[in-house]
């Protein structure tokens, strides 16, 4: 009953400009509070914002900035288990969240140096987008929307990643 309580609560919060936040805002006002809600951090693995990923992938040096990541470190992220890139707005989309979230995968399954799952997620507005990559195939999920009934899939899925990371580990 908390658990819904507070959902509802963070949704009721889109209502004050959700559509209009920029990405620092939405992050802040929704994002952040619903994944630190659904209890991923622990003694082995953080949520982490703003952290630099790079690694040399063949030919080819793939580097940036993540939005958020959940990884193994306690107060420095180690290995990448799940990549969350490009909160973007709705009116206004630039780039291409897919793919970015996608590079920001294979840099962490590199990093891993195994052939591991990696889950990532994008957002653009109100549409999530869960995926996750094994091997050199990845998938994408249906579009979960935050401001119905979905809020509450997509908590599941938050609070399920735990586990699935903890199966990785």
């Amino acid at each position: 009953d908390f658990q819904k309580r507070y959902l509802l609560q963070l949704q009721r919060n889109l209502e004050f400009g959700g559509e209009s936040w920029n990405e620092v805002e939405l992050e802040n006002k929704f994002i952040s509070p619903l994944i630190v809600f659904s209890e991923i951090d622990n003694r082995r693995f953080c949520y982490f914002l703003e952290r630099e990923l790079a690694a040399t992938i063949g030919d080819y040096e793939l580097s940036g900035k993540l939005d958020g990541m959940v990884a193994t470190g306690f107060r420095n992220p180690k290995k990448p288990f799940f990549c969350m890139n490009e909160y973007k707005r709705e009116s206004d989309p630039s780039g291409d969240p897919k793919g970015q979230v996608l590079i920001s995968m294979l840099v962490a399954q590199h990093l891993n140096s195994n052939e591991k799952p990696i889950f990532g997620l994008y957002i653009v507005g109100g549409q999530w987008r869960f995926m996750v990559l094994e091997a050199h195939e990845y998938a994408i999920s249906k579009r979960f929307t935050i401001d119905d009934d979905e809020i509450f899939d997509v908590f599941r899925i938050l609070k399920g990643l735990r586990f699935q990371i903890e199966k990785l580990i």
